[in-house]
């Protein structure tokens, strides 16, 4: 990948990448490790507080959380060119995992991750194919509806 081509990328459809995001607890944001980034969880964040926080089937939308997902992933995305100093090295994206925080009722969970999943195909193409992921889960940190962990293959 090229770094300016993928920020050019991201110009072109109106998107600013937000700054890196800093871990809330005692891990790192992303992981290097035998040509893989792993991403940590993202919790999706506007203007410093959780965007669309609570349950899917109880308050939240498909829509807003679909929007939840994709700014989680444009959040990974910054993760990634932070730690990685760019896009340069950045191969594929190659497992997306969305948890969802959502009722025992709620069955569309693949709608909700599909805001990640299309986030990384507009901005990286073929690269942003991926396999994935969408959990059904009672809670999530700060309240969130959903989290998006990215796994990354990367070059030395």
């Amino acid at each position: 990948m090229n770094d300016s081509e993928i920020l050019a990328r991201l110009s072109e459809l109106g998107i600013e990448l937000p700054p890196p995001t800093r871990p809330v607890a005692a891990y790192v944001p992303c992981v290097v490790a035998g040509g893989l980034a792993f991403v940590a969880g993202q919790v999706p964040m506007s203007a410093g507080a959780v965007l669309h926080p609570g349950h899917l089937g109880e308050g939240v939308t498909v829509e807003d959380a679909a929007a939840a997902a994709r700014q989680a992933a444009l959040q990974a995305l910054s993760v990634l060119r932070d730690r990685l100093g760019g896009f340069d090295r950045l191969q594929q994206i190659v497992q997306v995992t969305v948890f969802v925080s959502a009722t025992p009722d709620f069955v569309d969970h693949p709608s909700v991750a599909n805001g990640a999943s299309e986030l990384f195909v507009q901005v990286l193409g073929r690269a942003g194919e991926h396999a994935r992921a969408a959990v059904g889960m009672s809670s999530l940190p700060l309240g969130a509806s959903v989290e998006v962990a990215v796994t990354a293959s990367v070059s030395s």
